[in-house]
């Protein structure tokens, strides 16, 4: 009788510790979601700000071809160190 107290117990300790690890899980996804959420509005004022930056050089004065070449391979770059601090988060 003894012995299906303690197994009792220990069943007991362990759900609860599922429980525990479980809300525990729960927040961490709801971080995770937190996180994503803010990741893509920076991602979107960085194209903003980008697109922008871009304007303005074309105002001040007329890219080269290579220059252009230039800018779009550094966006292209941030956009892919972006995707992946997204995927990264993801995991």
């Amino acid at each position: 009788m003894q012995e299906l107290q303690k197994l009792s117990e220990k069943l007991d300790t362990l759900l609860k510790k599922y429980s525990e690890l479980q809300a525990e899980n729960n927040r961490l996804k709801k971080t995770i979601v937190s996180h994503v959420e803010t990741m893509e509005q920076l991602n979107h004022k960085i194209g903003d700000l980008e697109n922008n930056m871009a304007t303005v050089q074309l105002g001040k004065n007329v890219l080269s071809v290579n220059d252009k070449i230039g800018v779009t391979r550094q966006i292209d770059t941030v956009i892919g160190e972006i995707d992946k601090i997204l995927a990264t988060l993801n995991d």
